[in-house]
């Protein structure tokens, strides 16, 4: 039944017959976000160091919990208490620690859910789980079926963005892939390290023949490819293909501009900062200020916050992207953007309130870390009709386990496509004889997150 409000949609795509299918589209209410942020955290920030104070964890220091340790990926000990101090900041007086001090600076436009849980305590199920709703079979990822829904506001550029530094990250491209949805709606990659235009995007521009000329030679291949294609029918890799050498030359024209971040003020550079971090985040606001629907940022490659051996390396970390996920937010408001932009900031999971215990060749035998924690963590949600200064759920006096209003990551999803203008249950792509959808066969709309 889901099908039937998007047939037109689908039909459109699936016959090729669209000439933008990049092209702004309406959803099935009215919207509060038109565009998405999702500031990956890759690799597990611990949620009892970040946003989530147990004071218990002190009381316990080195002896046994008065609850017995879940069980992990790994063997765990005794309590490990946060070694960062933790402040109320704002009207509403949440508690961050001082990992998040500048991102803390805006909790009153944050909402902060406290009682988060997955499904495995690895990195590579859990990635996917996050990032396409499924933690083992091939499914679109959510940028994808966001664009796919939504169109782009922008026909220059992508719809979605994957911007993440120094190479990829563990799951590499499966985390942005358009799987059975048309490939127009993948994400591109952007490796952020580089600052210059020429080598974050390859041959953006052609150094070797006149706009005009490429222009003829595209249109010839366009005429070429169609004639290919309407020989053989429904072809969606070939459609795709057609659609990629069509946005590639029309990116010559704007992503050379939007991805200058040297174009900003010296005051507007100061604030965000000087990390690669710091670069990648401005670029994110540059992009959906032009108009992309579905902007991810990671990190980095791999998974830089799975921290077994100390968890010291977390303020090494977050004084990275700590001062620009600040800036970014007081950016968004004073330009007008917040509102209409959802925020989205976390990990695949948590990291246990116990200390790891050391093993061979799996650590360098230090005793100041933790394992994953998929049991409960927390993640951060801002803007894009989200209530501000807001405390969802908790985890229990531990940090162990969600044990009051938990959420899932399927949750999460239903709720950020409804702020997106969809019902998450009728929002659906039909393939190999089945509806499918972001959320799978779960989820559930968190009516408490919202404004």
């Amino acid at each position: 039944m889901g099908t039937i409000g998007l047939a037109p949609l689908i039909a459109d795509v699936q016959s090729g017959s669209a000439d933008a299918p990049l092209s702004p589209r309406s959803a099935h209410h009215p919207a509060k976000a038109k565009a998405i942020i999702h500031i990956f955290l890759n690799g597990g920030p611990s949620h009892v160091d970040t946003f989530d104070p147990k004071p218990l964890l002190k009381r316990y220091d080195g002896r046994t919990l008065p609850v017995a340790n879940l069980p992990t990926e790994r063997a765990t000990g005794n309590a490990f208490p946060s070694p960062f101090r933790f402040r109320r900041y704002g009207e509403s007086g949440i508690e961050v620690s001082d990992l998040f001090r500048r991102t803390a600076e805006s909790i009153d436009d944050i909402c902060v859910v406290r009682s988060m849980h997955a499904d495995v305590p690895n990195h590579e199920p859990s990635f996917l789980l996050w990032n396409c709703g499924d933690a083992r079979l091939p499914r679109p990822s959510m940028g994808s079926w966001v664009t796919y829904g939504l169109g782009s506001e922008n026909q220059n550029l992508p719809g979605f963005v994957a911007l993440c530094p120094n190479g990829l990250p563990t799951q590499g491209v499966e985390n942005w892939r358009s799987a059975f949805l048309p490939g127009v709606f993948q994400g591109a990659h952007v490796d952020t390290q580089f600052k210059e235009v020429d080598r974050l995007i390859e041959n953006i521009r052609n150094t070797t023949i006149s706009t005009a000329r490429q222009r003829r030679q595209l249109d010839f291949l366009l005429h070429a490819n169609r004639r290919h294609k309407d020989s053989r029918g429904f072809a969606p890799d070939l459609e795709a293909r057609i659609q990629s050498f069509e946005l590639a030359y029309r990116m010559q024209t704007e992503a050379a501009e939007a991805f200058d971040v040297s174009q900003e003020t010296k005051q507007t550079q100061k604030m965000y900062g000087e990390s690669v971090q710091a670069r990648t985040i401005l670029t994110a606001r540059r992009l959906v200020e032009r108009g992309v629907r579905f902007v991810q940022v990671w990190y980095s490659g791999g998974q830089p916050w799975d921290n077994h051996d100390d968890i010291g390396i977390h303020s090494q970390l977050s004084a990275n992207i700590d001062p620009p996920i600040g800036a970014l937010l007081k950016d968004l408001k004073q330009r007008g953007l917040l509102d209409q932009t959802l925020v989205l900031c976390g990990g695949e999971f948590g990291r246990t309130p116990t200390v790891e215990l050391p093993r061979p060749l799996l650590n360098s035998g230090k005793q100041l870390g933790r394992d994953h924690n998929h049991h409960g963590f927390s993640v951060w949600l801002a803007g894009g009709g989200i209530k501000g200064g807001h405390v969802h759920g908790a985890t229990d006096e531990t940090g162990w386990k969600a044990v009051e209003k938990p959420v899932h990551v399927h949750d999460i999803h239903a709720t950020m496509l409804h702020l997106l203008g969809f019902d998450h249950e009728s929002f659906t792509y039909r393939y190999a004889g089945r509806d499918f959808r972001l959320t799978d066969v779960h989820g559930r709309v968190v009516n408490e997150l919202l404004a």
